[in-house]
Parts: structure tokens; C-alpha cells; sequence
């Protein structure tokens, strides 16, 4: 049993790591998706057309996925401190770059350090939440990160779309790359990578369990362990589909599809981006506790895979809806694509305790590697089927949702392959 004392030092640092980590998340998500908000900027300012502005986007998604079995490895050896203080350093000096850049390639270069820096806030979060809470919580705080983190892709949404017609976007990332360098140093000075390090027993210890050995063999032996467990791979797919389609639509190209099709104004398809991305946020945050508390993985996947796949009917067989239909198709769509976020909880409890870094990151790297590939290719697709490249009509755009939802049909098809852990850790009960 914990002293007095001991209990309410274990709720500061728990909480303390838990924001301080939360907030860089924030930022990686408002990177991910402020290119949809400001389209138009980019496009007259680094004067390019569909394709390069599909590639300009998703070079944050290309370094972020490169990273993401290394980040894994980082957070299982380093710790979260480490990865998260040097990474947030990065991404402010790239989001200056960014901000300042005169050219295309010097965007590319600043939104590619950005990916870089961003890449590690949400495995170390995944690492936190599991050194510092209880297991039967794991997904229930999944999904809180995600509702947290899209808090971020919500400012990037209407906010920003305003921000801009009152100061430029170029202003807006420079106070993000200070902001994030403010982080770094805060994350280096307050967050303990486990209850251990402020010489707390561990969860488990607290529990009368012995503790989870800790990783002593040499990394790449655990990587290959991860790497090599069939059950590791299915969520792969499961967010190479999901997540990557709804990344690449929230991210670039509901913005310019609504504004094409539907003869929004930016504001206006700005507001319904919103709306997909909050019901994405509190979808995530329901799926984990309502999973946590039927304990089943798997069936909850699927239903909300399912669904998400549907929702893209509408959009691709340009069907006429109402103004109410339409925000509501679109809180749907951002409620239902939260089934990818069951992914980092199947990856960790089908592995060792001790690997669960390289684990989720393992997973979590079909998430940007969809995006990256979604971004550009929906991008080439709409300049192909284009009768004018700088203005593609509706059609051009209608082809590129078939794709993304083609991507949601991969995704779905790949869930089924889903191990069922029935919210526990299968290496501890066949040990």
C-alpha cells in the first residue's frame, strides 16, 4: 500500500506526463490537418497545382511513418522524456521553416522536420498510459488521447480557416514552432517515464503483482519478436485503410471536395470538417470505454469499420442530401472512423508488456503510411480525370473519393484478421 504522500505524488506525475505529452499530441494533430484549412494559401503562394500540393501535405505523413518503428524502438529504450523533448525542439524548428519558406522544397523540408518532431508524442503517450495506469483502462485512455489530440485537428479545421482571413498562416506557424519549443523544455523537466523513476513502486508491485521484466535483451531481438508474431500485423492494414483514408480526406481534401462540389465557401466546408473531426474525437473516446467494457476488440471494430465504409456512399454516388444530412453524413464519418484506434490495444496485448512501444508503433505505422500514399495518389487521380488541372470540376473530385473509399473497404477486410484479447494481455495469461 502507498502512503498518503506517496498516492498523491503518483496522481501529479501520472497526470502531469499525461498533459504535458497531450499537449505536443495536439500539435501533431493541427500539423496533420491544417493543409485542408489553408489549400488555397498554399496553392497561390507556392503556385502549384493538385499533385504537388498532395505531396507538399503529405511529406509530414511520409518522415512520420519512417519514424515510426524507430520512435517504438526509442520510447521502449530511451523513455517518453527523452523522445518527446528533443522531438517537439525539432518540430518548432521545422514549423518556423515552414513558415518561412519561399519555395515549395523549403516547405517540403520545414513539414518534413515537423513530421519528424511530431512522430514521437503519440507511441510515448501509448508508453505513459501504460506505465502509469491501470491495464483494464488502456483503451478508455486511447481513446482520451485521441479526443485530446483532435482537439488540435479541430482548431486546424475552422479556426485556422478564420485565423488566416485576419493574420497570415505564415504568423500562425511561427507562434506554433515557439509554442512547441516551450513544450520541450517543459516535457524535459516534468515528465517521469515510470512511477520507478520518482522511486514509486509500480502498478503492478502496488497490486501484489511482480512487476513486468524490463527490456534488457538487445532491441533488435525485441523487434523481431514483435515483428514476427503473426497477430501483430493485421491493425497494420486496419489503419493503412481506415486511418489513412480519413486522414488523407480530413487532412487535404474535404475541404477543396465541398468547396467543389457542394459550391461551399471555405468557412463553410471548414465548419463541416470540424464537425467530422470532433465526432472523430469523442467517437474515439466512446469505442475505448465501450470496448474496455464489453471486453471485445475485435466485434466493436468491425461494427464501426463497417459503418465508416458506408458512410463513403453517399459522397461517391454524389447523392443529393440536405444541409442537416450532410453534417450529419459527416459527424458519421468521423464518429465511425475510430475504429482504427482499437489497433494499439490488440498490438499490445498480443505482445510482451516490455515491447509495447515497438508494438503500437508497428501498427500506428499503417496509419501515416495509408495517409502518405492516400494524399498525393487522390491528388493525381483528380489532375487525371480534370478537364482543367488548376480547377478540376466535380467529377475529377468524385473519382478521387472512390478511391479513399476503396481504402475504407481494405481496411475493413483486413479487421477481420483481428486477434480477440478480450482486453488482456495474452503473453501474461499463457505464461
Amino acid at each position: 500500500m502507498l502512503s498518503d504522500d506517496q498516492s498523491r505524488l503518483l496522481v501529479r506525475l501520472r497526470w502531469t506526463a499525461f498533459i504535458l505529452i497531450a499537449c505536443t499530441y495536439v500539435l501533431a494533430f493541427f500539423h496533420r490537418t491544417a493543409p485542408a484549412a489553408i489549400a488555397g494559401e498554399l496553392t497561390r503562394d507556392f503556385a502549384v497545382g493538385p499533385t504537388s500540393l498532395g505531396i507538399l501535405a503529405a511529406s509530414y505523413f511520409w518522415i512520420y511513418t519512417l519514424m515510426q518503428i524507430p520512435t517504438g524502438v526509442l520510447a521502449d529504450t530511451l523513455g517518453p522524456r527523452r523522445i518527446v523533448a528533443a522531438g517537439s525542439l525539432v518540430a518548432g524548428i521545422g514549423a518556423i521553416v515552414f513558415a518561412l519558406a519561399d519555395s515549395l522544397g523549403m516547405a517540403v523540408i520545414g513539414r518534413s522536420l515537423v513530421g519528424f518532431g511530431v512522430s514521437f508524442p503519440f507511441i510515448a503517450l501509448l508508453k505513459i498510459n501504460a506505465a502509469w495506469f491501470p491495464e483494464r483502462q488502456f483503451a478508455t485512455l486511447n481513446g482520451l488521447t485521441q479526443c485530446i489530440g483532435n482537439l488540435g485537428a479541430a482548431v486546424a479545421a475552422t479556426p485556422l480557416a478564420l485565423l488566416v482571413g485576419i493574420v497570415s498562416w505564415r504568423a500562425v506557424f511561427v507562434a506554433l514552432g515557439v509554442f512547441s519549443m516551450l513544450l520541450a523544455a517543459l516535457a524535459w523537466l516534468h515528465v517521469r517515464d515510470r512511477p520507478e523513476d520518482a522511486g514509486l513502486p509500480s502498478l503492478r508491485e502496488q497490486s501484489g503483482k511482480p512487476a513486468h521484466a524490463a527490456l534488457t535483451r538487445d532491441w533488435k531481438t525485441g523487434l523481431k519478436t514483435v515483428a514476427g508474431n503473426p497477430s501483430s500485423w493485421p491493425g497494420l492494414f486496419v489503419n493503412a485503410g481506415i486511418a489513412g483514408s480519413f486522414f488523407a480526406f480530413a487532412g487535404l481534401w474535404a475541404v477543396p471536395y465541398l468547396m467543389t462540389n457542394h459550391d461551399m465557401s471555405r468557412d463553410l466546408a471548414a465548419r463541416h470538417n470540424t464537425v467530422m473531426l470532433l465526432a472523430f474525437a469523442f467517437g474515439a473516446l466512446f469505442i475505448g470505454r465501450l470496448s474496455d467494457h464489453l471486453q471485445h476488440r475485435k466485434a466493436v471494430m468491425l461494427a464501426f469499420a463497417a459503418v465508416y465504409l458506408l458512410c463513403w456512399m453517399p459522397l461517391a454516388l454524389e447523392s443529393a442530401l440536405s444541409p442537416a444530412a450532410r453534417y450529419a453524413l459527416f459527424g458519421l464519418i468521423g464518429a465511425s472512423a475510430s475504429a482504427f484506434t482499437l489497433s494499439w490495444a490488440c498490438a499490445k496485448e498480443v505482445n510482451p508488456p516490455m515491447l509495447s512501444g515497438m508494438a503500437t508503433s508497428l501498427v500506428n505505422t499503417g496509419c501515416f503510411l495509408g495517409a502518405a500514399l492516400l494524399q498525393p495518389m487522390v491528388g493525381r487521380v483528380i489532375e487525371q480525370r480534370a478537364l482543367d488541372a488548376a480547377q478540376p470540376d466535380s467529377a475529377a473530385m468524385t473519382a478521387g473519393i472512390w478511391l479513399l473509399a476503396a481504402a475504407a473497404l481494405g481496411g475493413l477486410a483486413a479487421a477481420t484478421f483481428i486477434r480477440e484479447t478480450h482486453a488482456r494481455n495474452l503473453t501474461d495469461i499463457h505464461s
